[in-house]
């Protein structure tokens, strides 16, 4: 038999053991996508009647860190309009604490990532024009703005965690790797992030040493 408290102090960031069950609310559809850490649905939010994103994360307890990276870019973040609108954090628990689910709720993309629009294009002979890529990479440039100006760092941009709404709007997402500073002078000298899209500096501590990061772009 588990124990309602199994994550008790396990995050001073995320209240896992009271985080509601989703179960009652949410209808998984179809799989939409992966990320870093987890799987992407399509959802129906039986309370609001719309359609939801919802990323699932497994293996709670060694993910803990990527879990607070994530939820503290929502829970604070994500008012932006670059950012997804999150709808909240939920535990699907299951027999044990080994089955357990951390699913984070957030607003659908219908539009798909960057990189599948382009690889759709490419079918068709068509590649983005220039004032539509300068339009992807500004609504980009404005997530990653306000992320900096919040003393984090997302540390895994690419096509794949670049969304389009309905109505094309450009959101970035993925946040599973991203970094919280805690002072502005604060630096990182972790390597993380998707190798062929991941920045010189960072790619650089893989073998310095001595060789950190921090904000500047």
């Amino acid at each position: 038999m588990r124990s309602d408290m199994a994550y008790r102090g396990l995050s001073q960031h995320v209240e896992l053991d009271r985080a509601a069950d989703p179960s009652d609310r949410f209808t998984l559809q179809e799989l939409i996508g992966e990320g870093t850490y987890g799987e992407v649905y399509c959802a129906r939010d039986k309370k609001s009647g719309k359609r939801v994103a919802v990323k699932i994360l497994e293996n709670i307890t060694e993910n803990i860190e990527e879990i607070e990276e994530e939820f503290l870019v929502f829970r604070d973040l994500s008012s932006h309009p670059n950012i997804p609108e999150f709808f909240g954090l939920f535990l699907k628990r299951g027999i044990n604490s080994d089955d357990d689910q951390i699913w984070f709720v957030m607003e659908l993309c219908t539009g798909g990532s960057v990189t599948d629009l382009c690889a759709g294009l490419r079918t068709r002979g068509r590649i983005l024009t220039e004032p539509q890529l300068a339009y992807v990479l500004r609504g980009t440039v404005r997530a990653l703005t306000h992320l900096h100006a919040h003393r984090c760092m997302h540390r895994d941009v690419k096509g794949h965690n670049i969304l389009l709404t309905e109505d094309a709007e450009v959101k970035l997402v993925d946040f599973g790797v991203s970094s919280h500073l805690a002072a502005t002078a604060a630096r990182r000298n972790t390597s993380v992030g998707t190798p062929y899209w991941m920045a010189p500096e960072v790619i650089a501590c893989e073998q310095q040493l001595d060789q950190s990061y921090d904000l500047s772009v």
